[in-house]
């Protein structure tokens, strides 16, 4: 039965409008007539009616969605087969789809895009904790509330982790152009799978454009595996651009850990806090200066292999481009491959290779190969690094404190004072500001003295001496009698010029003889003049007689 405005199905749910046409079905406003509220119909489409494989795939989407229950993702209500079409009764929701916004805004703010991740992130959280992985995270299966709230919606390929997938080995789900690596070789998904295709729609959201484009989609799904991401541009601030590339790292491991994770790291940012967002996810790091991380494909098949899968695929994807009701149009027994998923005009891509039997490019690669190290592993290998140079550090400091108390980074004019036993046992923990200043001083002013005779001749000899001992001279007095000139006059100094501290300076100054006057002969004549003459002249007679 073709759905159309009007009818009833179930007997219970009349169709007014058609909101969608999705990868597995169309989507329908229509009014519960029991419970007189409007909901959401999803109608498995008419060619796929027939096909158990996917009328086991429409019921398990009900299943799987009925075991979640969060705010962020759309509720389930029933589920029903009426005239040959299957049907799923969901929760209606106000708003449009993100694929809507960003084909008419083009480019959302930093902030913006943050919340809808984190958002998004929380609601993949309570389905991964139940073991269920989305792997078809696209902007089309994003409803964006009038409040700006995350409805995730469109469990439709979605795979409990514990049971055996609906599809065979080498048969790949999903969206070409929000592909995880893994998914593209035909790996088993898990929760990271949904954490890259995440990451592909933050990309989109901050750009305006994907990462990865080709002229088909199995040339985006070998981009996927491959090629690096294009660098965001630089007014993207770095903290942002780090998350994303590391939701986009080809190895799983270097994803954030959980989509919890993930969240905690996107409000961080939003409310500024960096280093809380790199301790949820450490993988930040390795893309704050480089992508070198991301720039490593994951393991796959050998490159002969890849290049015959690729040109079997591309033969049978070429066309399947075109759009999604043209692609859903096309019957899986005339492509290399089927048909499965492509809401927005991107086209998934299942089946066997054309020449029959699993694609080459496909093909599961050993558990052994692509188990991940424990978190715990990682993490300690990460704090290993930081850890020793804080030690490395430590130790330098307290070597160096050591050798400054032993006296290796001393002055050399602390050196020169040590040389003095006496000087040391008088002082014998001085503070290192102590001890350099008492030697310069003594040591420019007491290697010579310039000694000139002008400075001294003609004074006092014993003002000249007291101030040539005052300069560390020893002063030798030489008295010279003078007839005239001033008593103590000094007359010269002998050596003069530079001489060293300590030499001997023989000083001469005058001495007048003034006290030999004393016995003066002046008087003296004046008195015994007379007496000379008559004691000769007396004494002469009696010599006579």
């Amino acid at each position: 039965m073709r759905p159309t405005s009007g009818i009833t199905l179930g007997g219970r749910y009349h169709l007014e409008s058609r909101i969608a046409i999705g990868g597995m079905g169309e989507v329908w406003n229509a009014r519960d007539e029991v419970l007189g509220r409007n909901v959401a119909i999803k109608i498995l489409k008419e060619e796929y009616a027939g096909d158990p494989g996917f009328l086991e795939r429409f019921r398990n989407e009900a299943r799987h969605t009925a075991l979640l229950n969060h705010n962020g993702i759309a509720n389930v209500f029933d589920y029903g087969e009426d005239s040959g079409s299957a049907y799923l009764v969901m929760e209606l929701v106000p708003g449009e789809p993100l694929s809507s916004i960003l084909e008419r805004e083009k480019v959302l703010s930093p902030d913006r895009t943050l919340n809808i991740m984190a958002q998004t992130a929380r609601a993949l959280a309570v389905a991964h904790a139940r073991g269920l992985v989305h792997r078809d995270v696209k902007p089309g299966n994003l409803l964006i509330t009038p409040d700006n709230r995350v409805k995730v919606t469109d469990f439709g390929i979605a795979r409990l982790a514990d049971q055996v997938p609906l599809t065979q080995t080498g048969q790949v789900m999903g969206t070409a152009q929000y592909l995880a690596p893994e998914q593209a070789t035909g790996q088993q998904a898990t929760g990271s799978s949904d954490i890259y295709s995440l990451g592909v729609i933050g990309y989109e959201c901050l750009t305006g454009r994907r990462p990865f484009s080709g002229e088909s989609q199995i040339a985006i799904a070998l981009a996927q595996v491959n090629d690096a991401p294009p660098p965001l541009p630089e007014q993207v601030p770095p903290p942002v651009r780090a998350l994303l590339m590391s939701m986009l790292s080809k190895d799983p491991r270097n994803r954030p850990a959980n989509a919890i994770k993930l969240a905690e790291a996107a409000e961080a940012i939003r409310r500024g806090d960096i280093r809380a967002a790199q301790a949820a996810v450490p993988g930040m790091l390795l893309h704050d200066d480089s992508t070198e991380a991301m720039t490593q494909p994951v393991r796959q098949a050998t490159a002969p292999t890849a290049v015959v899968g690729g040109a079997a695929l591309a033969g049978g994807l070429g066309a399947a481009a075109a759009g999604a009701q043209a692609a859903h149009a096309a019957s899986p027994a005339t492509a290399a491959l089927p048909i499965v998923a492509a809401d927005d005009g991107a086209t998934a891509v299942e089946g066997d290779h054309a020449a029959g039997g699993a694609s080459p490019l496909y093909a599961p690669l050993d558990e052994e190969e692509v188990a991940p190290p424990p978190a715990q592993k990682r993490r300690r290998r990460a704090l290993t690094w930081p850890l020793v140079a804080l030690v490395l550090l430590l130790l330098f400091v307290l070597l160096g404190i050591l050798l400054s108390n032993l006296g290796l980074f001393s002055s050399p004019a602390k050196s020169t004072t040590s040389s003095a036993p006496q000087t040391v046992s008088q002082t014998p923990t001085p503070t290192p500001t102590e001890t350099p200043t008492p030697t310069p001083t003594p040591t420019p002013t007491v290697s010579t003295i310039n000694v000139s005779a002008a400075d001294y001749v003609g004074k006092n000899y014993t003002t000249v001496q007291s101030a040539l001992e005052n300069q560390g001279f020893v002063v030798q007095l030489n008295p010279v009698q003078q007839a005239q000139g001033v008593m103590g006059e000094v007359l010269s100094l002998s050596p003069t010029g530079a001489l060293p501290v300590g030499s001997t300076i023989t000083v001469t100054y005058a001495i007048i003889p003034a006290p030999t006057p004393t016995p003066t002969p002046t008087p003296t004549p004046t008195h015994a003049a007379p007496a000379t003459p008559s004691t000769a002249a007396t004494s002469t007679p009696s010599a006579t007689r």
